[in-house]
């Protein structure tokens, strides 16, 4: 396919600027303000290759695979390429290429018989795909050191082509004696066009060796000699006229990697850098500084994120360092003397209420409904704390007496006849006070309610006798006190 000499100048012009036209890329750094130069990058990307081979032409009128005689003729090919890698996957080779192809229909070592042989240069801009990179697995955390390469490219050709032709009785009748075709090389443009495979081995940091197999496309019907007419030798048809002249070239190179850093470009595998600094994580001790200014209040809560800095000493905090206010009544908790029902800061978080009046009414009834709710509350052995599973007594009484219209009572503590008679009164008056502390928790007004206790002086049950029957003895009592006698008893008689 031949081309007039204004393409190859065109084909000339357009080559340097794509080869070179990284030199404006800023792919290697993260700010795209900076341009790409020699100084960011990591990687080598230049590299030269030469390499050898045996051209064997496989689709022409004479071909050099076993021909008529059952032959094959091998000539030979040299190359040398100026390699440039894009990416990790791809890459841009500018190649020069010499050789001479054998072909015929018989053995052309004894000069008998149709033979041809073709002398050929070429040019040509070839794209390498590195696929080992292309489809390399994410999870293979391995370096590895063959690599699989694809390659197609176009170019230009130049050729001479020899033929021996059918006489082989005159004795000038040499191969390479007649020239069939002359096409002049960078002088008029045949372009061809070919595409193969490679594998390549990483023998160090600056040598690889590869293996080579390409497919080339002369686009010309005179490249095998034949000049497209049909011959016959011993009665023996030879091929019909081919539209392209097509040549297998196998060869075995070398290619030397260019430039100061420790690894080439297509040797590269961008998870491998992700890989290694993942590793670098795990293995590395951070030393991570907290609190940088301190804790002030000693709350627990550094001050980088405390919302309160003077937070009283003792008192709990949120996860913002802010003192906890339950009953949200502004008071916190550390000084709210009613922490679950809301009252005025002057009142300690406890809500005011008025002396209430004397309660002339009959709250027989309403007693008689407390005490039943605090039958049987019960105290640990000797202690003044009531038992968990007296609780929901607690509560009980302590909704009897909040709807009780203000009534008033007095709470008389009991103990058994086990121990002396002033132990007993003073575990008697502790009781009964624990127990209006627990029904003043509950809600139930201060205002209403008074303690007293008796000791053994009611009990029932002996000294000797077992702790269950004891335990009935261990008491508190609910009586309704009204008037006078209301206001001439004492709080707590609790010394």
């Amino acid at each position: 396919m031949k081309i007039n000499l204004a393409t190859l100048a065109l084909f000339a012009a357009i080559l340097p600027g794509t080869i070179f036209a990284q030199n404006t890329d800023k792919f290697y750094s993260g700010d795209k303000s900076q341009p790409f130069t020699e100084k960011v990058k990591k990687f080598n990307d230049w590299s030269i290759s030469a390499g050898v081979g045996v051209p064997l032409i496989q689709s022409a009128d004479l071909t050099s695979i076993k021909n008529g005689n059952g032959k094959n003729l091998f000539g030979y090919s040299a190359y040398i390429s100026v390699d440039k890698a894009i990416t990790h996957a791809f890459g841009l080779n500018l190649q020069y290429e010499l050789g001479q192809t054998k072909q015929g229909l018989v053995n052309l070592d004894k000069d008998a018989g149709l033979g041809a042989k073709t002398k050929y240069q070429a040019l040509s801009l070839i794209g390498d795909i590195n696929f080992s990179n292309l489809l390399r697995r994410s999870d293979n955390h391995s370096p590895y050191r063959w690599a699989l390469h694809g390659y197609a490219g176009i170019g230009t050709l130049g050729y001479k082509a020899y033929r021996q032709d059918e006489d082989s009785a005159n004795p000038n009748n040499k191969l390479g004696s007649n020239l069939i075709t002359d096409v002049k090389f960078l002088k008029t443009l045949s372009l061809f066009g070919q595409a193969g495979a490679g594998l390549k081995f990483n023998v160090n940091r600056r040598i690889d060796i590869e293996g080579r197999v390409m497919y080339v496309f002369t686009g010309d019907d005179n490249f095998d000699g034949g000049s497209g007419n049909v011959y016959q030798l011993n009665s023996i048809n030879a091929k019909e006229e081919q539209y392209s002249d097509n040549f297998i070239n196998a060869t075995l190179g070398i290619t030397l990697k260019l430039g100061k850093h420790e690894s080439h470009l297509m040797w590269h595998d961008p998870l491998q850098e992700i890989y290694y600094r993942l590793d670098v994580l795990e293995s590395k001790n951070v030393d991570v500084e907290v609190c940088k200014k301190g804790d002030a209040d000693n709350d627990g809560v550094c001050d980088d994120w405390d919302r309160q800095l003077d937070t009283p000493a003792g008192a709990r905090v949120d996860g913002a360092g802010v003192a906890l206010d339950a009953d949200l009544d502004g008071v916190i908790d550390l000084k709210d003397k009613c922490v679950t029902v809301p009252g005025p800061v002057e009142n300690d978080g406890c809500p005011k209420e008025a002396a209430p009046v004397a309660n002339t009414a009959d709250n027989s009834s309403v007693t008689a409904n407390i005490q039943s709710a605090l039958k049987d509350l019960q105290f640990n052995f000797g202690k003044t704390t009531v038992r968990t599973e007296s609780s929901s007594k607690l509560d009980l009484a302590a909704n009897l007496i909040k709807s009780s219209n203000g009534g008033t009572f007095l709470l008389v503590g009991h103990t058994d006849k086990k121990g002396n008679d002033a132990y007993n009164l003073k575990l008697s008056q502790q009781r009964a006070a624990e127990v209006v502390k627990e029904l003043e928790k509950r809600g139930v007004s201060s205002y209403q309610l008074k303690s007293k206790g008796v000791g053994e002086a009611d009990a029932v049950a002996s000294e000797t006798a077992s702790d269950a029957e004891r335990l009935q003895d261990r008491k508190v009592e609910v009586k309704s006190v009204t008037g006078a006698e209301w206001n001439a008893l004492p709080k707590s008689d609790l010394k």
